[in-house]
């Protein structure tokens, strides 16, 4: 009996691009916000082969961990 065993999936991975010090619109507390890329690929036997979608960049607060997204003039200046 023949078979075939395919391992695929979806992987998120996360790029730091950099960081400012800013108030959180969440927390309200004046910290380091930092500024991540996410993409999000299909893997097929643990080798990324394209994006399924497309990639994302949010702002994360590093005094609550909450992520926003990022707005067009935090991704020029990053």
């Amino acid at each position: 009996m023949g078979g075939v065993f395919l391992i695929f999936g979806i992987r998120s991975k996360d790029k730091l691009l950099g960081s400012r010090l800013g108030r959180c619109e969440v927390c309200g507390a004046t910290a380091a916000q930092t500024l991540v890329r996410r993409t999000t690929k299909f893997s097929l036997f643990f080798v990324p082969l394209f994006p399924v979608r497309p990639a994302r960049s949010f702002v994360v607060c590093t005094n609550c961990g909450r992520f926003r997204g990022a707005v067009r003039e935090e991704l020029i200046s990053a």
